[in-house]
């Protein structure tokens, strides 16, 4: 069965990620591109702090991580998804929790430069990173509990000739005739 949903939401938060990575890179006016993008408008040489080297470059490389975990999981997920049922799994989940560490980290930074209105902006994200997770946890479950209920059938079907072929074994063996089902000879 294919996870469309979560290859899908892999999808979307790679593209996400990839692209504040890119206008991060931007060097001076980058950081401040890339939260007015998320929706905190920052005027002028306000935070002069923001386009040292120090701090843009290590946020680049982290936002472009988390990109290329997400990216990992959408390949991973569109490969293997007819395979195995937890294809991705493992991945998708580091990605999340490396995707809500990193917003956090850009929480307390913000905090410490005195940036107003970030802490919206990212319980939002957070928010949407969380409301991902459930749908591709609750698609996976879903996924699972249909093969299992796929495989208890086959179960219950293989059970049944079973019981078949040793009655008629036995009527065989005793030399009666064979019972059929509602009880007839």
């Amino acid at each position: 069965m294919r996870h469309v949903l979560s290859s899908f939401l892999a999808l979307h938060w790679a593209v996400v990620f990839a692209l504040l990575a890119y206008i991060c890179i931007d060097g001076g006016h980058g950081i401040d591109a890339a939260l007015g993008v998320l929706g905190v408008p920052i005027q002028g040489d306000r935070f002069p702090a923001l386009g040292y080297f120090a701090v843009v470059a290590p946020l680049s490389i982290a936002l472009l991580i988390v990109a290329v975990l997400f990216c990992w999981a959408f390949v991973e997920t569109l490969l293997n998804a007819t395979a195995r049922a937890d294809a991705g799994d493992s991945v998708m989940q580091i990605a999340f929790i490396a995707a809500s560490f990193l917003s956090s980290l850009i929480l307390i930074g913000g905090v410490a430069q005195g940036i107003d209105g970030l802490f919206m902006v990212i319980a939002i994200q957070m928010t949407a990173l969380l409301a991902s997770y459930v749908a591709v946890q609750a698609e996976r479950r879903s996924v699972v509990a249909a093969m299992a209920l796929q495989e208890s059938d086959v179960r219950a079907a293989a059970r049944m000739a079973m019981g078949a072929a040793h009655s008629s074994l036995l009527s065989r063996i005793s030399g009666r005739p064979e019972t059929k089902p509602g009880g007839r000879r």
